[in-house]
């Protein structure tokens, strides 16, 4: 058995774990989570991806079974080729590509974590649109990040393979950050809105599908007549499955700029997920108090799609992955610090909020019934 598909296997173990424990003890009924108790997990979820961000640290050659200089060098060449090893000392060698390998963890940990933030205003949207109950929340965002993760994983392996295979689709990858900054930057004041009966996903469950007319609780299906239907609160899953999937198509390659190494693109992407559940209820109800975050996020993306278009020049000059750390960093606490500094007024803050709290769960019943 390889030692990467040991360390594979037990960090998957784990994750299972997690969200087992999470299904069995901590949603066995539907309730409204408190901005307490969504600190509070966000708080382990950042604690726990820390923890790994030691591991990797100390113990992180154990994921590809480094194990002589030879494996070391071996791995470099594939992943790490901005690391410099030391030749004939295997000790000072190995410290260096841990330590670069945990930053890079971290970085991207960083990078996916932030923009799960654009990913959160759209759920938000989501949920007001179709008229969900706040207490059924929970339950699709779990079932929801479960999805995510399998998507995740698909994209991530894939994205790993075809890199090693065409590097120029580093450029590709670039490219299309860039561009999604800008188009993010222009429509930063756009109003997200979602109209259900036009929401292609409504379409497709509504044509391929047998739907029930209305909301059943927090049921996902419901069996009539002995015939099995989808509710609309499946629906509303679907189009948060389909949400995530799009995101994925920028986070994915946003990490691979901080590091070819899809082990760690997919390990710090898990975390970023599996935290996001929590950060959603956190920032659900202060969210308006960072309205410069999507600028920042724009930024954030126009510099990771930067660094992926000139990253042989950069490889040649030495860019080191803690400056893309600190750059990263200093975005996002520009776009915080400045968003509390010159505050929305008063009244744009209400319109917003009035805006978003219009249930129109009508409108999805009445392109399924």
């Amino acid at each position: 058995m390889s030692s990467e598909f040991l360390f594979f296997a037990v960090f998957l173990l784990f994750i299972v774990g997690m969200l087992l424990l999470d299904l069995g003890v901590f949603s066995k009924r539907s309730h409204v989570v408190s901005f307490k108790e969504a600190a509070a997990w966000s708080a382990v979820w950042v604690m726990l991806a820390l923890i790994f961000y030691f591991i990797v640290r100390f113990n992180g050659h154990l994921i590809h079974g480094i194990t002589d200089f030879a494996s070391l060098q071996e791995v470099v060449s594939r992943y790490a080729t901005n690391v410099q090893l030391v030749p004939g000392d295997y000790e000072e060698s190995l410290r260096i590509y841990l330590n670069n390998a945990s930053l890079e963890f971290i970085t991207g940990y960083l990078v996916e974590y932030a923009l799960s933030v654009d990913n959160i205003f759209v759920i938000i949207v989501i949920f007001n649109s179709f008229g969900v109950r706040e207490k059924y929340y929970k339950k699709v965002l779990f079932w929801g990040i479960l999805g995510a993760i399998i998507m995740r994983f698909t994209f991530i392996f894939l994205g790993g393979a075809l890199i090693q295979r065409a590097e120029w689709v580093l450029y590709v990858f670039g490219a299309f950050l860039a561009f999604t900054g800008v188009r993010m930057f222009l429509s930063r004041d756009d109003d997200d809105t979602i109209e259900p009966d036009k929401h292609p996903v409504v379409k497709f469950a509504a044509k391929h599908f047998s739907v029930f007319p209305r909301y059943v609780g927090s049921h996902f299906f419901v069996k009539k007549h002995g015939h099995t239907m989808i509710t609309p609160l499946f629906v509303v899953l679907l189009i948060i499955e389909f949400t995530d999937l799009i995101f994925a198509v920028d986070s994915v390659p946003a990490v691979f700029a901080v590091t070819k190494d899809p082990y760690i693109v997919f390990f710090s992407n898990i975390f970023a997920i599996l935290g996001l559940r929590s950060m959603f209820f956190f920032l659900t109800n202060i969210m308006h108090l960072f309205h410069f975050l999507k600028t920042g996020l724009a930024a954030l993306l126009l510099f990771i799609g930067g660094k992926m278009l000139a990253h042989h020049y950069l490889h040649e000059i030495g860019f080191k992955t803690q400056y893309s750390l600190y750059i990263i960093i200093g975005i996002l606490a520009i776009s915080i610090i400045a968003s509390l500094l010159f505050p929305k007024k008063p009244k744009d803050v209400l319109e917003e909020q009035t805006t978003e709290q219009k249930p129109l769960s009508g409108k999805v019943t009445k392109v399924v019934k």
